[in-house]
């Protein structure tokens, strides 16, 4: 089960990373705004915004993706501790996502299914 939730951790670490190349970069063309939805004039209104944000969901990445290789790699309790931070941060942030903008539902979805099941499966390692 550990192994399984460290591989869906480095999945949703991958996924943010695919977020911020979106949000930081891409921002302006027309893929990212099909994505999140945005016309051409939102979008360039937005871009500082959604520059910033981008490197948020970045950090989040590398915290996750930096506990799952010290994990890894023998440092248990401190590759844990930045697992559960990153996936919890991840999880959470999916979590207002939902709760704050209904159209973006989808969205929130896919983007806290990863961290959600990393830390079930990680938590039923730890516990089974």
């Amino acid at each position: 089960m550990i192994i399984a939730g460290l591989v869906l951790g480095l999945l949703a670490a991958a996924l943010h990373a695919y977020i911020f190349v979106l949000e930081s970069f891409a921002w302006t063309t027309p893929r990212a705004r099909a994505i999140f939805g945005t016309t051409e004039e939102e979008a360039r209104a937005t871009r500082q915004l959604a520059f910033n944000q981008g490197f948020y969901n970045l950090f989040l990445g590398l915290i996750a993706a930096a506990g799952a290789v010290m994990t890894l790699a023998g440092a248990t309790a401190a590759g844990a501790a930045l697992l559960v931070a990153g996936l919890g941060a991840m999880l959470l942030a999916a979590s207002v996502l939902f709760a704050t903008a209904p159209a973006q539902r989808a969205a929130a979805a896919k983007q806290g299914a990863l961290p959600l099941l990393a830390l079930i499966l990680l938590l039923l390692g730890v516990i089974g």
